[in-house]
């Protein structure tokens, strides 16, 4: 077809960027001939099309303080921005959404009722649980039958769903 098509359909299949495809001198004439990307695969793994290599501009040295760090150093208290809890990230956050997918996977697995949900929700936003354990102890207090199978399924559901 054309240099262009080569150099478009080698770069889909290379994943990178148009500009870092070169094409060897004495291949340019099977590069024009090819018709489609299994003939450009060909020729890649030939060697008469290929991408140069990828520049990376982490300098030496932030790759040492990287390395400081995490031996522990370089995190003073002179170093530090900002209060513990605004460097710590979002504990509260996690554990809400957390509950929050568990108690909504309860309900559409119609193991409770809508005004339980609601109820549950409400306490989950006023931090009243810890952890979903504590949660679920305190829904099997209100009546929630569920074996450990169900609540490994549905924590399976949950887990592929949100990642």
């Amino acid at each position: 077809m054309s240099i262009r098509f080569a150099k478009r359909a080698a770069s889909q299949i290379m994943n990178r960027g148009l500009n870092s495809i070169r094409i060897k001198g004495e291949a340019l004439a099977d590069a024009e001939k090819a018709l489609t990307k299994d003939d450009i695969r060909a020729l890649v793994k030939k060697g008469s099309i290929y991408a140069i290599e990828a520049k990376h501009n982490l300098s030496i040295n932030s790759k040492l303080l990287k390395k400081a760090r995490a031996a522990g150093r370089k995190r003073g208290i002179g170093r530090r921005r900002g209060t513990e809890k605004a460097r710590t990230g979002r504990k509260w956050e996690k554990k809400v959404r957390s509950q929050r997918r568990l108690l909504k996977e309860l309900k559409l697995a119609k193991k409770i009722d809508t005004k339980t949900f609601n109820t549950f929700y409400r306490l989950i936003k006023g931090n009243a649980y810890a952890t979903k354990a504590q949660m679920l102890l305190h829904l099997k207090e209100h009546g929630l039958s569920l074996q450990d199978s169900e609540l490994k399924a549905i924590n399976d559901k949950i887990s592929s769903e949100y990642k």
